[in-house]
């Protein structure tokens, strides 16, 4: 299997299709560790959780 990085693709949006230029992020923080929601720009809907490894204090 090959991997390709490309740099002229601009990913689309699942939800609403937009292209996605800008990705949002927003921290939370929570008993566990921290956590980061990505989020469509457009039409502010969920891209992905993270959570951060290690940490576990805030």
């Amino acid at each position: 299997m090959n991997i390709e990085e490309k740099q002229d693709v601009t990913p689309v949006c699942p939800h609403c299709s937009a292209g996605l230029q800008t990705i949002w992020v927003r921290r939370l923080r929570g008993r566990f560790g921290k956590r980061y929601v990505y989020l469509c720009p457009s039409c502010r809907k969920v891209l992905g959780i993270s959570h951060r490894k290690g940490n576990l204090i805030n």
